[in-house]
């Protein structure tokens, strides 16, 4: 006789679970009920560890520096980096993220909120989607699937514009195809939120937030021969909508910088796209592993969910959600793929609609007891989880491998805290499949929960173990310790926003102007020599300042032993006062010529 937790024999009416089987439905059902999914878990995952972090270098530290510069100076239209014009992208990020600087700071928690409640945005949207669709159920296990995905929450709690992107550019999508769906009265709000979700998203990045939500309506429309349809998409109000806002930052813009036009659409958008000016070469297929790593933890139970429910097949889905979807996912996913500037981020829009379909699969998998074939499962359907989880194991052992991370040691001194992730990803392996085969329901919240938990724990160490080399938060504490208040700090070779985000400072560059050349070139010819001095200019600089009466000391942030000895041809009594052995802080001789 079993003892299981599902079993009913033990029970005094045979056929009626146990007390205990009972029970642990019932939590497991509370796992999975909107309270967790919808509100719960998204505020803990997306809003409360924004700041465990400190902000990374360059992205996280840039689009924070440029809303705290227009707070201090109230210029909201010509966005600023480091005091010059950066017109690389629209504003719309950077007027949430000022907003939320004003309410909560300047600090990461205020930086990463606008994307953190993006995200979320996100979570809400695709719970619409799986809904309209199928029923609640499958809308809540599509948004447990999208809240946990690996793409979503790295980009969810980082400081950067994808995923505000993500949410205008796929709100805008569901809303026109929401708008052809829908008949009298009530689809005029579904085509304006079309024309003001595209709005927001070509303020948020650009050209794609007008391309991507009529291409793929479009498209839509054709393959569902509905192509008399097309002409209804365009609303002289909707056009209004759009235009207002786009129009008038364009026009405000161009008119405070005369050549805007030309950089932001030719070199930031055609050139961007067409060429390979950004340096970000990556072959065809790159998106495949992406967009794979990217709904982790899901993509190991896929074969085990598909093989339960393979006599429903596609009958799972309906015909207008398959067009849709398809066409999604795969303009998103071959456009990007053309293009000759790729980052993983660009991809996140097609993890929405693909966590509707996961979400749907999971959803009758779970429905039919966990297996469509009496509860049996074969060793090569659980392979992937195996993998998986000895994968995420391995990775918070991975600093035992690289001297580097080796020499920082264990986070708060204790191996506690790479022990926690190991022992979660373990309890991923085993606890949903004792769920699935004793009690027959559990299974899928056991994943979310745990991986959760995983997600969680994963962020202390990695704070630990990021913070010295990819945050200027190490070399703030030097400055702050070691560095007078009215001394000059130069950035010799290398930029991190963040010191002056942190600081307060305005650190003059040295010969590493990047994304910057645009704007100090606009600038008067003076003034960029002293915000951006080339070699000898700044050697002349610093020996000028010395050799005045009232001495202004002056130190230099670089990165790397090779460009410290550099800096010391031109400076041999430049003393090291800081370094963590990647970032050094250097104390510049102080004398006349």
């Amino acid at each position: 006789m079993s003892n299981s937790i599902g079993d009913v024999s033990n029970s005094p009416n045979p056929g009626i679970p146990s007390p205990t089987a009972v029970l642990l439905r019932k939590w497991m059902a509370t796992l999975i009920s909107p309270l967790f999914v919808l509100f719960l878990v998204p505020l803990v995952l997306y809003v409360a560890v924004l700041p465990v972090m400190p902000l990374m270098e360059p992205d996280e530290a840039r689009y924070a520096l440029i809303p705290q510069y227009m707070n201090q100076t109230g210029d909201y239209i010509t966005p600023h980096l480091k005091g010059v014009a950066y017109l690389e992208k629209p504003p719309l990020a950077y007027w949430a993220t000022a907003l939320f600087f004003k309410a909560f700071g300047d600090n990461a928690f205020a930086a990463r909120l606008f994307a953190g409640l993006c995200a979320w945005g996100c979570i809400l949207l695709v719970y619409n989607m799986g809904f309209y669709f199928h029923d609640r159920k499958t809308g809540l296990y599509s948004a447990a699937v999208l809240s946990v995905s690996l793409l979503l929450f790295a980009l969810g709690r980082i400081n950067v514009l994808d995923m505000p992107l993500t949410l205008f550019l796929c709100l805008a999508i569901w809303c026109g195809f929401r708008f052809f769906q829908s008949h009298g009265t009530a689809d005029k709000k579904w085509l304006y939120g079309f024309y003001g979700s595209s709005a927001l998203a070509f303020l948020t990045k650009g050209v794609i937030g007008v391309v991507f939500p009529p291409a793929v309506i479009v498209l839509w429309l054709l393959w569902s021969r509905r192509w008399r349809d097309i002409l209804r998409i365009f609303s002289p109000v909707g056009i209004l909508l759009f235009a207002l806002p786009v129009g008038a930052w364009l026009f405000m813009v161009q008119r405070a910088n005369p050549d805007f036009f030309w950089f932001f659409f030719i070199h930031e958008h055609f050139l961007r796209y067409t060429t390979k000016i950004h340096e970000r070469v990556e072959p065809f297929w790159y998106y495949l592993p992406v967009v794979l790593l990217g709904i982790t933890p899901w993509w190991a139970y896929l074969t085990q969910a598909l093989m339960g429910v393979r006599r429903a097949g596609w009958r799972l889905f309906g015909k207008e959600e398959i067009r849709l979807f398809a066409v999604w996912t795969g303009f998103i996913f071959l456009f990007f793929s053309l293009s000759s500037s790729k980052l993983a981020s660009y991809i996140a829009p097609v993890i929405l609609p693909l966590a509707v379909l996961v979400g749907r699969i999971f959803t009758s998998y779970e429905g039919q007891g966990g297996s469509g074939e009496g509860n049996k499962t074969t060793s090569w359907t659980l392979a992937p989880a195996v993998v998986q989880s000895l994968a995420l194991g391995v990775l918070m052992l991975a600093p035992l491998f690289v001297r580097e991370y080796r020499e920082i040691g264990p986070p708060g001194g204790s191996w506690l805290w790479l022990g926690i992730p190991v022992i979660v990803a373990a309890a991923i392996l085993f606890i949903p499949e004792i769920l699935r085969k004793r009690a027959k329901t559990g299974w899928f919240a056991s994943v979310y929960i745990l991986f959760a938990i995983y997600l969680i724990s994963l962020l202390f160490p990695l704070s630990h173990y990021l913070t010295p080399g990819k945050s200027a938060l190490d070399v703030v504490r030097a400055i702050r310790a070691h560095v007078p208040a009215d001394a000059v700090v130069y950035q010799y070779r290398s930029t991190m926003y963040g010191i002056d985000f942190y600081t307060g400072r305005n650190t003059p560059i040295v010969e590493d102007l990047g994304e910057l050349k645009f704007g100090a070139d606009r600038i008067d010819p003076q003034d960029r020599e002293r915000r951006f001095p080339k070699e000898e200019e700044f050697v002349r600089a610093v020996k000028m300042v010395a050799g005045k009466a009232a001495t202004v000391p002056a130190f230099a942030v670089t990165e790397g032993k090779g460009n410290v000895e550099t800096l010391r041809r031109s400076f041999p009594a430049a003393r090291i006062v800081w370094d963590n052995r990647k970032f050094y802080l250097l104390a510049l001789p102080q004398f006349s010529e």
